[in-house]
């Protein structure tokens, strides 16, 4: 039922309707100013700025995941995770968790060291790292 795939340009439409969902989830919808054209050029051109990959439930899209190369002088390569949303329909049934995994895959198979994000209300940074990173690509493996 859950299928995990990367963005094509054909999905820029869908990732600006799930970026405004997600600035409505959090009550700034007025601060979406990016295009679909911004991130066809942005995300799929000759140096993409950032990777998205689309989760889908019984083949409609239910959540994506943005994320970009990051560099830590002291942890070295990593990626670092700009959104994770999920469809408010579509919560409580392992889908994010998944597709974090799936961001996990993408930072082995790019030997990076680690996934580093931040939590919204406490905007606590977390680090996704060796063992961690590890047990979370397994799991969904």
């Amino acid at each position: 039922m859950l299928t995990i795939r990367p963005a094509t340009v054909a999905d820029a439409a869908l990732i600006k309707t799930m970026i405004t969902e997600l600035a409505e989830y959090e009550s700034m919808p007025e601060q979406v100013r990016i295009t679909d054209a911004d991130i066809a050029r942005d995300g799929f051109g000759a140096h993409p700025q950032f990777h998205t990959l689309i989760a889908e439930w019984s083949s409609a899209p239910v959540n994506f995941a943005l994320f970009f190369h990051y560099y830590s002088t002291w942890r070295g390569a990593g990626l670092y995770l700009e959104d994770l949303f999920v469809r408010p329909d579509f919560r409580r049934r392992g889908i994010g968790t998944s597709l974090l995994a799936g961001v996990a895959r993408v930072a082995e198979g790019e030997n990076r060291a680690f996934v580093r994000w931040a939590v919204l209300d406490w905007n606590r940074s977390v680090l996704l790292a060796g063992e961690g990173l590890k047990k979370l690509v397994a799991r969904d493996g």
